[in-house]
């Protein structure tokens, strides 16, 4: 059995049933980029590379090449990338991916 999962009330544009575009944002950690969805994503939960799971948000996140890990929580996404990485190769990935699953 999980943990009971609680849901974040929904933001004022979900209430109005407005579509927000997804927007990525820098954060202090050069290796972490805030994605901002405009609606409740559940959690928190973490997903991180090499860990099976089958949420379809992480495993879908994870499964950019670069991506070493995902935090969901209220109405963001941020996602962890390797060191290597490149910001320009995953962020318009990522930001496809949550605006198939949330838009």
């Amino acid at each position: 059995m999980g943990r009971p999962v609680t849901r974040d009330p929904p933001t004022p544009a979900a209430r109005l049933g407005v579509d927000m575009p997804v927007t990525a944002e820098p954060t202090p950690n050069p290796n972490a980029m805030k994605f901002s969805v405009g609606r409740p994503v559940g959690g928190p939960a973490t997903f991180s590379a090499g860990q099976e799971t089958d949420d379809p948000i992480g495993s879908g996140l994870l499964g950019i090449d670069g991506v070493a890990s995902v935090f969901m929580t209220a109405d963001f996404v941020t996602v962890t990338k390797d060191p290597e990485a490149s910001w320009d190769d995953i962020s318009p990935r990522a930001t496809a991916a949550l605006e198939s699953h949330f838009g």
